[in-house]
């Protein structure tokens, strides 16, 4: 019997289990091979659920914890994008291979996203030292798409020794990237008005390392200043205080000075044992997050399906009980 396409597979069509799971082992061996277009797929899966993407991952996962994640963020409009695209250039001229994950918003309507970062980095597509995905955040409050671990991890497996993630442009509390990321650089512009107040009840805290975007305009320096002010705040004595960079992205000014200092910090947190500290704290993270996501899906299909989740709430509509009573009694029957 002729194996369904992985194009039918992801559409929902009807198929034999058993054949679809030997399909996405098959996928999962060919990312391991360095086939790029499985490489494509395995993340499709990924991205849009498809049940047999757990045992992708299964395979895929004795292979990860080699790549050096680093994390972009910073407000809109911030050149993430083009920073990104010219740190990619860079490690590409020391010969290192670069996945990138581009993250863009997603509609709270329609679901869908404009993934306009990837226009943005349009020059390294033809590079097969470079392989570019974006994602959409799907409801994602923190910056970060649900499944952007996934994603990173089936790129380390697939033998990258950079994996860059740029975030959507975040405010003051999106910041899942600093659980994501080895390494976190927070990017940021001058002449955003009150600075510093913009950025210091969130993202300030998650940084690495600082880089001032678009330095050639007013109010760098100024900005510069703020910084080093609000990191002396912190009252707290660190044996790596977040360095301030300079550049101009799109004159490819400062790059190399970036690139230089993310191996600064990745020697720093390895001879310390930071970066063993982070990798299981995501680990504990990333655990979590799966269960949650499972219990959530199988209370939903306990209560959705059959028709209770709408008695509920015509109860609790009609007062006769309460949305805290109703939960603690589903978590009572979930336990039995």
């Amino acid at each position: 019997m002729r194996l369904p396409s992985l194009n039918s597979v992801l559409r929902g069509q009807p198929y034999i289990v058993p054949k679809v799971v030997q399909l996405m082992e098959n996928i999962a061996e060919e990312v391991l091979k360095g086939n790029r277009l499985a490489l494509s797929r395995a993340i499709t899966a990924i991205e849009n659920e498809h049940e047999n993407a757990t045992e992708i991952m299964k395979t895929l996962y004795p292979h990860t914890g080699h790549a050096y994640v680093l994390g972009v963020t910073g407000p809109p409009g911030a050149g993430k994008s083009t920073l990104t695209d010219k740190l990619a250039k860079e490690y590409r001229q020391q010969g290192k291979t670069v996945g990138i994950i581009a993250i863009d918003p997603s509609s709270p309507f329609s679901g869908g996203a404009i993934l306009g970062d990837r226009i943005r980095m349009n020059g390294l597509t033809l590079d097969e030292g470079v392989f570019i995905r974006s994602m959409g955040t799907r409801g994602s409050l923190g910056g970060l798409s649900h499944k952007t671990a996934d994603a990173v991890k089936a790129m380390d497996a697939f033998g990258m020794d950079v994996i860059l993630v740029e975030t959507v442009g975040v405010g003051q509390s999106e910041v899942d990237i600093v659980r994501a990321a080895d390494t976190t650089m927070v990017v940021l512009i001058p002449g955003m008005g009150d600075d510093i107040q913009a950025i210091k009840a969130g993202i300030l805290e998650i940084g690495d390392i600082f880089t001032i975007n678009k330095a050639d305009h007013d109010g760098a320096d100024k900005l510069a200043t703020e910084l080093n002010m609000m990191l002396d705040l912190d009252g707290v004595e660190k044996d790596w205080r977040p360095p301030i960079l300079k550049a101009i992205a799109s004159q490819n000014i400062g790059i190399a000075e970036v690139v230089a200092t993310f191996q600064k910090h990745y020697d720093y947190i390895r001879s310390t044992g930071e970066l063993t500290a982070r990798r299981t704290e995501r680990t504990k993270n990333e655990m979590l997050d799966l269960l949650d996501g499972r219990i959530g899906s199988y209370v939903r299909s306990k209560i959705v399906d059959n028709g209770k989740l709408d008695a509920y709430v015509e109860d609790i509509k009609a007062r006769k009980t309460d949305p805290y009573t109703v939960v603690g009694g589903i978590m009572q029957d979930m336990l039995k």
